[in-house]
């Protein structure tokens, strides 16, 4: 897949990420005892912006490409397994397996750092 397929496929995901993100925020509203669906919300409503932040930077070369496309995925991921773990909790009564949402919430955190070095990181001429 090109670069710019990549990116595309990202910002599609994020679309998917927003969405649910209000689904969750509505939930967390209507039911009883359903603080972890704000958080999984939370998450997934700012995340979306991030990898729709990420995959332009990207696009447009601010941010070097391989940790661009590395930050942006880890964005994805990182937000599906923290979010994805805390609905499972809620509705099923049981996470996705075990450490889901640490390993998501770190995957956050170093997202975070990639994007920032991606940013920093010159890029090669040619």
């Amino acid at each position: 897949m090109t670069q710019n397929g990549v990116l595309r496929l990202a910002v599609v995901l994020a679309g998917l990420m927003g969405a649910a993100g209000v689904v969750l925020a509505a939930a967390s509203a209507h039911q009883p005892d359903a603080s972890r669906l704000a958080s999984a919300s939370s998450m997934l409503l700012f995340h979306a912006s991030a990898v729709i932040g990420a995959a332009l930077l990207t696009g447009h070369g601010i941010a070097q490409r391989h940790l661009g496309l590395t930050a942006t995925c880890g964005f994805i991921v990182g937000a599906a397994l923290f979010a994805g773990d805390l609905a499972m909790r809620q509705y099923a009564g049981h996470g996705l397996f075990t450490m889901a949402a640490p390993t998501g919430g770190t995957l956050l955190i170093l997202s975070w750092l990639v994007l920032a070095i991606a940013a920093a990181w010159p890029r090669r001429a040619g």
